[in-house]
């Protein structure tokens, strides 16, 4: 009896060892990603990058798994980039603006009108590839895809019919780009953070503002502005972002399901951002905003800023980054 019961317990014993080497053996073929965005849910730009988290879990059998935290809750949109290069997480999604003080490239599609459709945004972005794809990889990154913005406008409370009208207001800008632009425009221009715009509203900080419906609608812009002027200068763009030693350590399958869901990411942005414009801007004048397009003596003066953007762009880039803009504009040529 006793040898029944013996040979039980180390069958049991067996079976449990077994069962922990399999949990074991599932969990070691499970890796698990951490990332981070600066945006709330109802945003296209988080319902992309949500679809791009989901298309990773399913066509890689749940070996790739990742917690997206969303709306700065993780960490600050303008810190994501520097935390994704020391691991603190894996992933997550920058506004390339931001970093313009670090190289002239994260800038150029703020410069007015040099990509100011859809299609030149596109184009913009196929010529800058290769130059990210290495400054990423330099620094111990990955950069994996891309979302367009919506163009670009001024929320104010009064009616804009020149640029005299912005002489002297006080706006929220969000690159050192379109700081350089409205400061040429003569408003007194402000970096701020996304999510510091309602608190600089109420304190007096500002009293305008220089981006897209999307953001509008997510910051509910009427509480503060009357009038929303699309000017279509500017289509700036996000990146998808790694680490790069985690990605390196997937395997081989799973590094293809992530860079083909993030080819699939860049591609669905173009159209999300076209359908967000139309739908933001519908929002707005809902809840009692005036949108118009800009005069064409502002649209005028924009275009001389942007010359002159441009020039001053390419006084500080390097020869590299020069003959990326030269090799964008020779592409808006041919076609």
């Amino acid at each position: 009896m006793n040898m029944i019961r013996r040979f039980r317990s180390v069958k049991a014993m067996i079976l449990a060892a077994g069962a922990t080497i399999a949990f074991a053996a599932s969990a070691a073929a499970q890796t698990q990603w951490v990332m981070a965005s600066g945006y709330p849910e109802n945003n296209f730009l988080t319902q992309n990058l949500r679809k791009w988290v989901e298309d990773v879990e399913k066509n890689s059998g749940g070996k790739l798994k990742i917690m997206l935290h969303t709306n700065d809750s993780l960490i600050k949109l303008d810190s994501i980039k520097s935390a994704v290069q020391r691991g603190q997480v894996q992933g997550g999604e920058i506004r390339l603006g931001v970093y313009g003080n670090e190289d002239p490239m994260f800038i150029l599609d703020g410069v007015p009108f040099v990509a100011s459709t859809y299609d030149d945004a596109w184009k913009l972005m196929e010529a800058q590839k290769p130059y990210f794809d290495k400054l990423f990889d330099k620094a111990g990154m990955v950069i994996a895809g891309y979302q367009v913005w919506p163009s670009q406008g001024f929320y104010t409370k009064f009616e804009v019919k020149s640029v005299e009208d912005f002489k002297g207001k006080k706006i929220r800008i969000y690159s050192t780009a379109t700081q350089r632009m409205a400061t040429l425009l003569g408003f007194n221009a402000t970096i701020l953070p996304f999510a510091e715009i309602p608190q600089a509203f109420s304190t007096g900080l500002i009293e305008a503002l220089f981006t897209s419906a999307q953001t509008g609608v997510d910051i509910q812009a009427w509480d503060n502005t009357k009038y929303f002027t699309n000017v279509g200068a500017i289509l700036s763009k996000n990146a998808l972002i790694f680490n790069k030693r985690a990605f390196d350590s997937l395997p081989a399958d799973v590094k293809k399901v992530v860079m083909d869901a993030s080819d699939a990411y860049t591609k669905r942005s173009w159209e999300m951002s076209k359908a967000a414009d139309a739908a933001q801007s519908a929002i707005l004048k809902k809840n009692g905003m005036i949108v118009a397009e800009a005069p064409a003596s502002v649209v005028e003066a924009m275009k001389k800023v942007g010359a002159q953007m441009a020039s001053e762009w390419k006084a500080t880039a390097k020869p590299d980054a020069i003959a990326v803009l030269d090799h964008y504009m020779a592409m808006l040529k041919t076609h």
